[in-house]
């Protein structure tokens, strides 16, 4: 490879290939920049080798797990030709099959990232990168070749990896982070999960779905920590139902291999054994080392890169996306202000982030999607903002699909009646949500989104039917 690189006036690069990086990528080529990307891993970052689409696959496979135990209810029976026993298990989930197709498409993901930017003129490049200082890059590509790239645009899009506490360290065995479970070629007898947060709820719902007995170990009075509290009640409602041990306000003090599993001790003293568990206590962002102080990046107290809205650090022409900002840790987020970052380096239109905007989902069983103003946002205002909360068991296609938990929630302004923001519990919210993410982003009223058509029956039509309610009369 040639090592010798001259200045451009529009030379971007990119440290980190995640969702923020090589966004940042298409767009800086779109743009017309020298662009040169340099991630340590593949292309995709962790959001695909070993984070968002490795577990949404898992997600998908217990979510049809559980629509096949759903099926009884609606009248499907699945016979046992070996064993008629009513007691026996009729479907099993083969994890080491699961695991081989999920890895396979995080490797084809990888693969169409990569190709992708090569098409769009991106320069790829496998290899460490640090800060050299405010415009330079070191470069130490796998093949061992060392060298400085100058710059006039810098992004940083690092990520972040599993927090590890010093009591409960991961052996990828049986104690272990979410990006080694997919080296399990077994089900887990005994699943336990310390944190309650995003990921750990998800985990908990998939295996649950798949036939592990889980123990999720929560430090809250309830799961899913600064979601929408209603939505926490229903799923942590579904949680105990289906046969989930839920331990709240339990604390874990420290996780220790045992001869055939492994022992948690909770602070107040109890224990809990298991054969596997699975530590989900948050994630430290991948800043140490990257060269921030020399470049005069400044980061906060946790070791995130502080950004504004348009992704600028504090140094001129170094930008930042992704979990390594603590912005808000979602690929759609880190895309976006990839994207962001390039429009505003390289003189084309943009606006500032708006997190208001961003939807979000727990790929739990039920899902659970939000968008815009809070339950919390709410109660700090009740004389500003109405809303209106609809159990889907109320609505048709839901009875048909056997759907009996979740619901549409609708928060709007007093007086015009524009939308502000909204919750859907229940299967797909993830695709339920996005009328109320356009009525958010264009300012639609009640009004206006329950005036528009839907199919009847459907899903869907809760939606229209929550804004109906929301009309006031003048």
């Amino acid at each position: 490879m040639n090592t010798e690189f001259d200045s451009t006036a529009d030379r971007v690069v990119i440290i980190g290939g995640g969702p923020g990086g090589y966004e940042a990528a298409l767009v800086a080529a779109q743009l017309g920049a020298d662009v040169m990307l340099i991630e340590e891993n593949r292309c995709g970052g962790s959001a695909v080798l070993t984070d968002v689409v490795p577990s949404k696959s898992l997600i998908a496979t217990a979510e049809m797990m559980d629509e096949i135990e759903r099926s009884d209810g609606l009248g499907i029976r699945i016979e046992n030709t070996e064993d008629t026993e009513a007691d026996t298990r009729r479907v099993t989930a083969d994890l080491e099959a699961v695991n081989k197709r999920i890895l396979s498409l995080a490797d084809a993901q990888a693969n169409d990232i990569y190709e992708g930017l090569i098409r769009a003129g991106v320069k790829a490049i496998q290899g460490k990168a640090t800060l050299a200082g405010r415009d330079q890059v070191h470069v130490v590509e796998s093949g061992g070749t060392e060298y400085t790239l100058e710059a006039s645009t810098i992004l940083l899009s690092v990520g972040a990896h599993p927090r590890e506490l010093p009591t409960a360290q991961p052996d990828g065995e049986r104690i272990l982070t979410w990006t080694q479970l997919y080296d399990l070629d077994e089900l887990p007898e005994h699943l336990i999960v310390v944190g309650s947060g995003v990921t750990g709820a998800e985990f908990a719902s998939a295996y649950r779905a798949l036939g592990t007995e889980v123990t999720l170990v929560s430090s809250r009075e309830k799961v899913l920590p600064g979601q929408d509290e209603d939505a926490a009640d229903v799923l942590e409602f579904v949680f105990r139902n289906k046969g989930m041990n839920v331990l709240s306000r339990s604390r874990a003090a420290s996780v220790t291999r045992t001869d055939d599993g492994v022992e948690v001790v909770l602070a107040d003293g109890r224990r809990v054994e298991g054969s596997h568990c699975l530590m989900a206590v948050g994630s430290i962002p991948n800043t140490e080392g990257l060269g921030l102080e020399k470049a005069g990046v400044r980061v906060s107290e946790s070791g995130h890169i502080v950004v504004d809205g348009v992704s600028r650090t504090s140094r001129a022409g170094i930008y930042a996306a992704g979990d390594c900002t603590g912005v808000l840790p979602l690929a759609s987020v880190a895309a976006m202000q990839g994207r962001i970052a390039m429009n505003h380096a390289l003189g084309d239109a943009v606006q500032p982030l708006k997190l208001r905007n961003v939807a979000s989902n727990v790929f739990t069983a039920p899902e659970i999607a939000t968008v815009g103003f809070t339950q919390q946002n709410y109660r700090e205002n009740p004389t500003d903002i109405d809303t209106v909360m609809l159990p889907l068991d109320t609505n048709p296609r839901a009875k048909m699909l056997g759907i009996e938990d979740g619901f549409v929630k609708i928060f709007a302004r007093r007086g015009s009646g524009s939308i502000l923001g909204g919750v859907v519990v229940g299967p797909r919210a993830s695709e339920l949500i996005l009328p109320i993410t356009m009525a958010v982003e264009n300012r639609l009223t009640v009004d206006q989104l329950s005036a528009s058509f839907v199919v009847y029956p459907s899903v869907s039509g809760s939606l229209t039917e929550a804004a109906r309610k929301l009309h006031r009369h003048l």
